[in-house]
């Protein structure tokens, strides 16, 4: 046996008032209201040997709270035994709360399938030894338990490797609301997340907010105290009749609906696709576009209402590229049927990613949002092949860059009319053509490249370059292959937060 999910605890304790019949007809009668729920459900009752659990001389002082109530309402081992079994015949899990050590004896006797820890017994430790003994899942109650107090009881049944669960509650009879304190279920579920936590409830029983509450915090477990109102018994201020938990799992049972099993955080709803579907922007041409050619955002408008099938406005970014399928008359949609789309969304963050470790590597530090530039002479998918990040740390009459060139990457041959720039080597290896002369240079390497200059360059190993210029122009670079001059989206610019 485990501790059942949504598990839902109703607690007879004494309420059995001491009569045997009484006791059998509150289960009876609760059962009739849980059957209609799909929940798990037990059935609890509280263990006292009064022979040891009273002090010997204070066992006839009627005076004292709680003694003559208990000696009232004991059941003889028989009675127990009846009670047990309409429990079980009524589909009811059997819980029962030990007071003393004799007791845990009883209840493994009586074949009890958990044990609740009172939180009155909270670090009762000889109790508490006692009860870890006995094969059975625990369920404990934190009624003003500190978090020390807690962390010590959780650590204690971890080590044991006992199915363990823990439960808010208020030792207050009722509890008041401005005495509930639910945010600490909050802090239980965070602080012990690999445990099942709960929420015992003394508050009024008509008041069926509390279980909602409890249940949009994540609370699991739940325990609240029954019986069952007669001309001769009357029900105490926290006790809940049949009719009351019935209200109460009704409660329940719509929190679940409205927050979900908290599994499925993140699921599609069909419905609302479909809805927020007929509301987005569709694409659509700015002119005709045959077949096999790209589309670039140039060539798109965004309109209402979309059509079906249509590609819509979520999927347009810097990062995404459409290719005609077929023939496009302007004006018409975009469609998932006469175009593939392309996103590079997923290979920017790689890059930058790798960007990221290269430079940590280096101990070259960047804090702060820059704009960096991908280049990717020949395409994105040729980038680790030719490429080379950019960072503009700054641009005046001077201008300061940083280039982080990836292993076995190349940066194709090209010459500036204007600028003169120079390399600084400040990690890794390079190897650098200047007009058709290869040579290799290492960290802390200075390279001087005029203007008119051919050059490229490239690393076995990945390499770190600050570059110092005067003032770089964007219209100043020229490629030796013209395919890459005619290539007008060879550069991404990302701005990027860094931190490292």
């Amino acid at each position: 046996m485990s501790i059942p999910n949504k598990f839902y605890v109703l607690e007879m304790a004494n309420n059995h008032m001491g009569n045997v019949n009484h006791g059998i007809k509150i289960i009876k009668e609760f059962a009739k209201v849980t059957k209609k729920y799909p929940f798990n459900f037990g059935f609890k009752l509280q263990y006292r040997d009064l022979d040891t659990f009273i002090h010997k001389n204070l066992k006839n002082r009627d005076d004292i709270k709680y003694i003559k109530r208990f000696k009232e309402t004991k059941l003889k081992e028989n009675d127990l035994k009846k009670i047990i079994s309409t429990i079980k015949k009524n589909k009811f899990v059997p819980v029962c709360t030990p007071f003393d050590e004799k007791s845990v004896d009883k209840i493994v006797k009586h074949n009890f399938e958990i044990i609740k820890i009172a939180s009155c017994s909270f670090t009762d430790w000889p109790l508490i030894e006692k009860i870890a003994s006995a094969n059975k899942p625990v369920i404990a109650s934190t009624a003003g338990a500190t978090l020390e107090d807690i962390e010590k009881v959780v650590r204690f049944f971890k080590n044991r490797s006992k199915d363990f669960a823990l439960m808010h509650c208020v030792a207050e009879y009722p509890t008041y609301d401005k005495n509930l304190n639910l945010n600490r279920l909050k802090y239980l579920i965070n602080k012990f997340p690999n445990l099942q936590i709960g929420y015992s409830t003394h508050e009024n029983p008509c008041d069926n907010t509390i279980v909602s509450l409890a249940i949009a915090m994540g609370a699991n477990i739940f325990e609240k105290h029954v019986g069952l109102q007669t001309t001769k018994y009357k029900l105490n201020k926290y006790s809940a009749s049949p009719k009351d938990v019935d209200r109460w799992l009704k409660a329940a049972k719509i929190s679940y609906d409205r927050c979900g099993d908290g599994k499925k955080i993140f699921y599609k709803n069909s419905s609302e696709i479909k809805n927020l579907k007929s509301l987005k922007r569709g694409l659509f041409l700015t002119r005709s576009i045959k077949k096999g050619r790209s589309i670039n955002n140039k060539n798109i408008y965004l309109a209402f209402p979309p059509q079906d099938n249509q590609i819509t406005a979520d999927k347009l970014s810097k990062y995404a590229s459409f290719v005609a399928k077929k023939n496009i008359l302007k004006d018409q949609p975009l469609l998932t049927s006469n175009c593939i789309i392309k996103n590079d969304r997923k290979v920017i963050e790689n890059i930058v990613e790798k960007t990221k470790k290269i430079l940590k590597k280096s101990n070259q530090f960047f804090r702060g949002r820059y704009d960096f530039e991908i280049s990717h002479h020949y395409g994105l998918e040729k980038f680790y092949k030719y490429g080379v990040v950019m960072f503009t740390v700054l641009n005046r009459k001077y201008c300061k860059k940083i280039l982080i060139v990836f292993p076995g990457q190349k940066h194709p041959e090209q010459f500036h009319k204007v600028k003169e720039e120079t390399f600084h080597v400040l990690y890794g290896n390079i190897q650098l053509k200047l007009n058709g002369v290869l040579k290799e240079y290492s960290a802390g390497s200075l390279i001087t490249i005029k203007p008119e200059t051919k050059h490229e360059f490239s690393s076995k190993h990945g390499s770190v370059i600050e570059e110092i210029s005067t003032t770089g122009i964007k219209t100043d670079s020229f490629y030796t292959d013209k395919k890459i001059m005619r290539n007008l989206n060879r550069k991404t610019t990302v701005s990027y937060y860094w931190d490292n």
